[in-house]
């Protein structure tokens, strides 16, 4: 939960940034290196059930 808390406030700050500088090729990298970590996460959680199938 802490870390999400921190997660958040990442995200403001670089969305405050974005808006600021009108530097707006950051939200789309922001989004995919986002989904790239979700992706990770949920890879390294589902493979120990992937294997005994196999």
């Amino acid at each position: 939960m802490h870390r999400l808390r921190h997660l958040g406030r990442l995200l403001a700050e670089v969305g405050r940034y974005a808006l600021r500088h009108r530097a707006w090729w950051l939200v789309p990298l922001v989004a995919v290196m986002l989904l790239l970590g979700l992706l990770i996460a949920t890879g390294q959680v589902a493979a120990p059930f992937i294997y005994t199938l196999f």
